[in-house]
């Protein structure tokens, strides 16, 4: 079955979405600001929620079309083949979205969508009342400029719930973001990785699971999984395929240091859940006193920001002594994600290149200071950080 489908990021990340969506075999993709739409079956829906790294979701298009009024709305939406996906016990609840549309009303829209599926669905059943007892089918109506989009999540939590959080509350950056930047850094599993400011090691575990080729989301659950219209050989073939690239034992140089106890006792925690003890390395160490023999390699990290003045002194002196550890590292690259709108003053030089991201709702750019274009250059020692 030919199906359209939307895998949805943070803004910023849609082309990142849609290369890994490229590399997955799906070339029919077309990108808008925050979504990339494109072509799969019932298998896809499988691949996709278990390999993507760096989309907030998988959504499975139901419709698109403009509505004017509430009757359009309505009567567009029941004209829907819903019946192909929900059955007569589906748990349906509908939200919902409106920028710069006619319909701004979104608890109206979502109540019409609501009442359109369900008399459509008792035309089709030849039922009074739905119980809502079953599989989960999470409805979206987004309204844009008039334009309605009709969706159903196949994900159920975000792609960014890989499953080795569980002990902690959110990370300074989602895992989706991290892997974002990993894959943006253009880091390579045979060159040593550093994160200076690691805190709870999100960036560090995201990469060694990218080099491992390990799918993201082996190890957790999707709402479709309990859809009908899904076999469940699908979810087996889709997780046999990632076991059989899953390569574990590739040598990694893999390490990260932080100030904070508390925050590496955690990394430490979300590194054993995700199976990579012993593949990613922590130390509690100051930027400062960070040191490598390695001959090259790169430094990826989120610095902490400043909310205040006094705040953000401090953190300019951080990220200052951040400048003077690379200023030691010949041959490496620095790839940092911040708000700070100079940070050519704080590392002591230009960057290279500079990419608008956002962490959440806050603005951010992705500065990257290049280091040698030696890429033939392979790591011959392994020391941790400091050593």
């Amino acid at each position: 079955m030919k199906l359209e489908l939307i895998a949805t990021s943070a803004f910023g990340l849609e082309a990142l979405v849609a290369r890994e969506l490229k590399a997955l075999g799906y070339d029919q993709v077309t990108v808008e600001n925050g979504k990339v739409h494109f072509a799969g079956n019932e298998a896809a829906i499988c691949r996709t929620n278990l390999w993507l790294r760096t989309a907030d979701r998988v959504l499975l298009k139901m419709g698109r079309f403009k509505a004017l009024s509430f009757e359009e709305l309505f009567q567009q939406t029941k004209a829907l083949p819903w019946e192909e996906w929900l059955p007569p016990d589906a748990l349906f609840p509908v939200k919902g979205k409106s920028v710069k549309s006619k319909l701004f009303s979104v608890p109206d829209c979502q109540a019409i969508v609501k009442k359109a599926i369900v008399e459509r669905l008792r035309d089709t059943y030849g039922l009074t009342w739905f119980p809502e007892s079953g599989a989960l089918y999470q409805i979206e109506v987004a309204l844009l400029k008039d334009e309605v989009t009709l969706t159903i999540d196949t994900s159920g939590m975000g792609l960014h719930k890989r499953g080795y959080r569980g002990l902690a509350g959110p990370a300074p950056v989602k895992e989706t973001l991290a892997a974002a930047m990993v894959a943006l850094s253009g880091w390579k599993p045979e060159y040593a990785l550093l994160d200076p400011f690691c805190g709870t090691g999100t960036i560090l575990i995201e990469a060694a699971l990218w080099a491992q080729k390990r799918a993201p989301g082996l190890e957790r659950t999707f709402s479709a999984e309990k859809w009908v219209n899904i076999k469940p050989k699908f979810w087996e073939q889709a997780r046999i395929e990632a076991r059989d690239l899953w390569q574990a034992a590739v040598p990694l140089h893999i390490y990260g240091s932080d100030i904070d106890s508390k925050s590496l006792e955690l990394a430490r925690i979300h590194t054993l859940e995700a199976g990579l003890e012993g593949v990613v390395h922590y130390q509690k160490l100051p930027v400062s006193e960070v040191r490598s023999r390695f001959h090259f390699g790169h430094i990826i990290t989120n610095p902490p920001y400043g909310e205040r003045l006094s705040e953000q002194e401090e953190v300019d002196r951080v990220c200052q002594e951040l400048g003077e550890t690379y200023a030691r590292l010949n041959n490496w690259s620095l790839h940092m994600l911040t708000t700070h709108p100079h940070p050519e003053r704080l590392i002591g030089r230009r960057w290279d290149k500079s990419r608008k991201l956002y962490n959440g709702r806050l603005e951010c750019h992705y500065y990257q200071f290049f280091g040698s274009r030696l890429t033939s250059l392979k790591i011959v020692t392994s020391v941790k950080p400091g050593s």
